[in-house]
């Protein structure tokens, strides 16, 4: 066999010159091709070694590298953009599920509120209308009350002298009928409230009461508990009869007032708390007593 002679070809004399030079390729170029280059001379070497063997068939077989069309460009960018949407539909729906969850809380929160006031509404209408009932059934009662006062009077003045050759007779107690007068009106204000410098009609003071209660039988009392506490015969708490005025401090300064009504009670405008009520004498004992009937 012949051996094959490789032409020298000479070096350009200006090779070694840098500017002469052709760019240097990157690293990654020069992988490339140095692979591409022994694949194909692979490829080369065998079919030259099976030649021989073969000479009747050609060597078709070729190496393809992968290469990154396109279309494969675009499937990839269209998939990260559709993992970016279903993302932001996530987000979206759970910001719409907290939205209506805290909408549903707030709804729940006001119905309650709602539902409490129209309670509230409804007690204060039913209390108001008990309280309007009450107030007409003692209005009428006090009218009734007026009504026998007025006539009571009128028989004591229509009535004859009982000692006629008599002088005018000194001013004593009224009948019995006059305290029962004045403890029915005094009941007749019981649940009334007790409002410091009120005189009625449905709210007093202690000495207010007091003083209306005796005015329903043509009784004039000072408007004030130390005032009160002077007027009449002064009695002891062991001999006390209804219709006497209690008061509670010293005589000429007492500070409460009241009217025993029998049977150990007696019967006050007592405090913002309590309002016009019967008590017993046991248990809240008077300082004195005076009687005025």
């Amino acid at each position: 066999m012949e051996e094959a002679l490789i032409p020298v070809v000479p070096m350009s004399h200006t090779a070694h010159i840098r500017s002469h030079r052709k760019p240097r390729r990157s690293a990654s170029k020069i992988a490339m091709r140095a692979g591409v280059a022994g694949g194909i001379l692979s490829t080369v070497a065998v079919a030259g070694a099976s030649g021989p063997a073969n000479a009747a068939e050609p060597v078709t077989q070729t190496l393809e590298l992968p290469t990154l069309t396109a279309d494969l460009a675009a499937q990839v960018a269209e998939s990260a953009d559709a993992t970016e949407l279903a993302a932001a539909n996530y987000e979206l729906q759970a910001e719409r599920d907290a939205a209506a969850a805290q909408a549903a809380k707030e709804a729940k929160a006001d119905l309650a509120v709602a539902k409490k006031k129209a309670e509230a509404k409804k007690k204060a209408e039913e209390a108001a209308r008990k309280a309007a009932a009450e107030r007409a059934a003692r209005d009428a009662e006090r009218v009734t009350l007026a009504a026998s006062a007025s006539a009571s009077a009128s028989a004591s003045a229509s009535a004859p002298s009982a000692s006629a050759s008599a002088s005018t007779p000194s001013v004593t107690a009224p009948a019995s009928g006059s305290v029962g007068t004045v403890i029915a009106f005094l009941k007749a204000q019981l649940g009334d409230a007790y409002v410091m410098g009120a005189t009625g009609p449905n709210a007093w003071d202690c000495s207010s009461l007091v003083q209306a209660a005796f005015r329903e039988v043509g009784v004039d009392l000072p408007r004030v508990s130390q005032d009160q506490s002077m007027m009449g015969t002064e009695v002891s708490l062991s001999n006390l009869q209804p219709g006497d005025i209690l008061y509670w401090g010293g005589k000429g300064s007492a500070y409460h007032v009241g009217v025993y009504i029998g049977g150990g009670q007696y019967l006050d405008a007592a405090n913002p708390s309590k309002g016009v009520v019967i008590q017993d004498l046991s248990g809240y004992p008077a300082s004195g007593a005076v009687r005025v009937l």
